[in-house]
Protein backbone atom coordinates (compact mmCIF):
# COMPACT_ATOMS: atom_id res chain seq x y z
CA UNK A 1 0.00 0.00 0.00
CA UNK A 2 1.53 3.48 -0.85
CA UNK A 3 1.27 5.29 2.21
CA UNK A 4 -1.29 8.74 2.33
CA UNK A 5 1.53 11.24 2.32
CA UNK A 6 3.08 10.04 -0.82
CA UNK A 7 -0.26 11.13 -2.41
CA UNK A 8 -0.39 14.30 -4.39
CA UNK A 9 -3.39 16.26 -2.73
CA UNK A 10 -5.69 19.09 -3.13
CA UNK A 11 -8.30 20.87 -0.20
CA UNK A 12 -10.95 20.92 -3.67
CA UNK A 13 -10.71 17.17 -4.43
CA UNK A 14 -11.86 14.13 -2.09
CA UNK A 15 -9.12 11.87 -1.29
CA UNK A 16 -7.11 9.77 -1.05
CA UNK A 17 -9.21 7.23 0.41
CA UNK A 18 -7.10 6.44 3.71
CA UNK A 19 -4.67 3.70 3.30
CA UNK A 20 -5.82 1.07 5.67
CA UNK A 21 -9.37 1.72 3.87
CA UNK A 22 -7.64 0.87 0.60
CA UNK A 23 -6.16 -2.24 1.97
CA UNK A 24 -9.56 -3.43 3.43
CA UNK A 25 -11.16 -2.74 0.25
CA UNK A 26 -8.37 -4.01 -2.19
CA UNK A 27 -9.15 -7.18 -0.11
CA UNK A 28 -12.80 -7.14 -0.85
CA UNK A 29 -11.95 -6.73 -4.93
CA UNK A 30 -10.02 -9.63 -4.95
CA UNK A 31 -8.22 -7.74 -8.08
CA UNK A 32 -5.82 -10.57 -10.21
CA UNK A 33 -3.56 -9.29 -13.07
CA UNK A 34 -5.98 -10.61 -15.73
CA UNK A 35 -8.71 -8.21 -14.10
CA UNK A 36 -10.16 -4.84 -16.08
CA UNK A 37 -11.21 -2.45 -13.18
CA UNK A 38 -13.65 0.06 -13.08
CA UNK A 39 -13.35 2.85 -10.26
CA UNK A 40 -16.49 5.16 -10.25
CA UNK A 41 -15.49 8.51 -8.35
CA UNK A 42 -11.73 8.19 -8.56
CA UNK A 43 -11.08 11.64 -6.59
CA UNK A 44 -7.62 11.82 -6.27
CA UNK A 45 -6.82 8.17 -7.19
CA UNK A 46 -6.02 6.62 -4.37
CA UNK A 47 -8.60 3.25 -5.20
CA UNK A 48 -7.58 3.86 -8.81
CA UNK A 49 -3.81 3.61 -8.18
CA UNK A 50 -4.01 0.09 -5.74
CA UNK A 51 -5.92 -1.83 -8.63
CA UNK A 52 -3.32 -0.33 -11.24
CA UNK A 53 -0.72 -1.92 -9.19
CA UNK A 54 -2.83 -5.78 -9.72
CA UNK A 55 -5.30 -5.18 -12.55
CA UNK A 56 -4.75 -5.88 -16.40
CA UNK A 57 -6.05 -2.36 -16.77
CA UNK A 58 -7.87 0.17 -14.73
CA UNK A 59 -11.14 2.60 -16.37
CA UNK A 60 -11.00 5.64 -13.90
CA UNK A 61 -14.09 7.98 -13.88
CA UNK A 62 -15.00 11.08 -12.24
CA UNK A 63 -17.07 14.29 -13.93
CA UNK A 64 -14.45 16.41 -11.89
CA UNK A 65 -11.88 17.71 -13.82
CA UNK A 66 -9.49 18.42 -11.17
CA UNK A 67 -10.13 14.68 -9.71
CA UNK A 68 -8.99 13.25 -13.76
CA UNK A 69 -6.12 15.73 -13.46
CA UNK A 70 -5.19 15.05 -9.99
CA UNK A 71 -5.17 10.85 -10.23
CA UNK A 72 -3.21 11.75 -13.68
CA UNK A 73 -0.80 13.12 -11.06
CA UNK A 74 -0.31 10.64 -8.61
CA UNK A 75 -0.19 7.77 -11.22
CA UNK A 76 2.60 9.25 -13.14
CA UNK A 77 4.52 10.03 -9.62
CA UNK A 78 3.97 6.37 -8.97
CA UNK A 79 4.44 4.83 -12.23
CA UNK A 80 1.30 3.51 -12.82
CA UNK A 81 -0.24 5.32 -15.74
CA UNK A 82 0.30 3.04 -18.43
CA UNK A 83 -2.67 0.35 -17.48
CA UNK A 84 -5.34 3.12 -16.79
CA UNK A 85 -7.32 5.24 -18.79
CA UNK A 86 -8.77 8.19 -17.10
CA UNK A 87 -12.39 9.34 -18.26
CA UNK A 88 -14.31 12.38 -17.53
CA UNK A 89 -17.68 12.84 -17.76
CA UNK A 90 -21.22 11.52 -16.22
CA UNK A 91 -20.69 7.63 -14.54
CA UNK A 92 -23.55 6.43 -16.55
CA UNK A 93 -23.40 7.97 -19.81
CA UNK A 94 -19.49 6.30 -19.74
CA UNK A 95 -20.36 2.85 -18.25
CA UNK A 96 -22.80 2.46 -20.69
CA UNK A 97 -20.08 2.38 -23.69
CA UNK A 98 -18.10 0.04 -21.64
CA UNK A 99 -17.27 -3.49 -22.84
CA UNK A 100 -17.64 -6.05 -19.65
CA UNK A 101 -15.53 -5.87 -16.62
CA UNK A 102 -14.48 -8.08 -13.30
CA UNK A 103 -14.51 -4.93 -11.04
CA UNK A 104 -16.58 -2.31 -10.16
CA UNK A 105 -15.17 0.27 -7.20
CA UNK A 106 -17.56 3.20 -6.51
CA UNK A 107 -16.05 5.67 -4.55
CA UNK A 108 -18.25 8.65 -5.24
CA UNK A 109 -21.77 8.77 -6.89
CA UNK A 110 -23.32 12.30 -6.78
CA UNK A 111 -26.54 11.03 -5.54
CA UNK A 112 -26.77 8.32 -8.56
CA UNK A 113 -25.54 5.66 -6.71
CA UNK A 114 -28.57 3.02 -7.22
CA UNK A 115 -28.34 4.10 -11.13
CA UNK A 116 -24.86 3.31 -11.09
CA UNK A 117 -24.49 0.12 -8.99
CA UNK A 118 -27.47 -1.17 -11.09
CA UNK A 119 -25.73 0.19 -14.40
CA UNK A 120 -22.41 -1.39 -13.28
CA UNK A 121 -24.01 -4.62 -11.81
CA UNK A 122 -25.44 -5.21 -16.03
CA UNK A 123 -21.69 -4.72 -17.46
CA UNK A 124 -20.10 -7.01 -14.31
CA UNK A 125 -19.02 -10.37 -15.92
CA UNK A 126 -19.85 -13.70 -14.12
CA UNK A 127 -18.06 -13.60 -10.68
CA UNK A 128 -17.83 -9.88 -11.05
CA UNK A 129 -16.91 -8.09 -7.58
CA UNK A 130 -18.36 -4.54 -7.01
CA UNK A 131 -17.30 -2.70 -3.43
CA UNK A 132 -18.84 0.56 -3.04
CA UNK A 133 -17.39 2.88 -0.03
CA UNK A 134 -19.28 5.24 1.83
CA UNK A 135 -18.80 8.10 4.71
CA UNK A 136 -23.09 8.74 4.49
CA UNK A 137 -25.27 6.86 6.40
CA UNK A 138 -27.53 6.90 3.70
CA UNK A 139 -25.32 5.61 1.11
CA UNK A 140 -24.77 2.61 2.82
CA UNK A 141 -28.50 2.06 3.37
CA UNK A 142 -29.22 2.77 -0.54
CA UNK A 143 -25.64 0.48 -1.52
CA UNK A 144 -27.45 -2.72 0.78
CA UNK A 145 -31.05 -2.21 -0.78
CA UNK A 146 -30.07 -1.92 -4.44
CA UNK A 147 -27.50 -5.27 -4.04
CA UNK A 148 -30.60 -6.95 -2.52
CA UNK A 149 -32.86 -5.81 -5.31
CA UNK A 150 -30.17 -7.55 -8.00
CA UNK A 151 -30.65 -10.62 -6.10
CA UNK A 152 -27.53 -10.67 -3.96
CA UNK A 153 -26.71 -11.12 -0.35
CA UNK A 154 -24.03 -7.79 0.18
CA UNK A 155 -21.26 -8.35 2.40
CA UNK A 156 -21.16 -4.81 5.04
CA UNK A 157 -18.04 -4.02 7.15
CA UNK A 158 -17.35 -0.93 8.74
CA UNK A 159 -14.63 0.23 9.62
CA UNK A 160 -13.13 3.04 12.03
CA UNK A 161 -9.60 3.64 12.11
CA UNK A 162 -7.47 5.49 14.36
CA UNK A 163 -3.66 6.21 13.46
CA UNK A 164 -0.94 7.25 16.69
CA UNK A 165 0.21 10.71 16.69
CA UNK A 166 3.50 10.90 18.80
CA UNK A 167 3.61 13.91 21.41
CA UNK A 168 6.06 14.73 23.87
CA UNK A 169 3.78 12.63 26.38
CA UNK A 170 2.81 9.37 24.63
CA UNK A 171 0.68 8.61 21.85
CA UNK A 172 -2.42 10.11 21.06
CA UNK A 173 -4.85 8.16 19.39
CA UNK A 174 -6.96 10.25 16.48
CA UNK A 175 -9.98 8.78 14.85
CA UNK A 176 -10.40 9.01 11.29
CA UNK A 177 -14.17 9.03 9.59
CA UNK A 178 -15.45 5.53 9.94
CA UNK A 179 -16.01 4.26 6.38
CA UNK A 180 -18.64 1.54 5.28
CA UNK A 181 -17.26 -1.05 2.88
CA UNK A 182 -20.57 -2.88 0.93
CA UNK A 183 -19.78 -5.71 -1.70
CA UNK A 184 -20.94 -8.43 -3.46
CA UNK A 185 -19.90 -11.16 -5.88
CA UNK A 186 -22.18 -11.49 -8.96
CA UNK A 187 -23.02 -14.97 -9.82
CA UNK A 188 -22.44 -17.06 -12.92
Amino acid sequence: MIPDEEFIQSKDVPGPTKEEIRCLVMCKAVISSEDTVVDVGCGSGGLTLEAACRARKVIALDKNPEAINLTRENLEKHGYHENVLLREGDALNILEDLESFQVLLVGGSSGDLSSIVTKGWSKLAPNGRIVVTSILMETRVEAVDVLKKLGTEPDVVEATIAKGKITPRGTLMMGRNPITIVSAVKGN
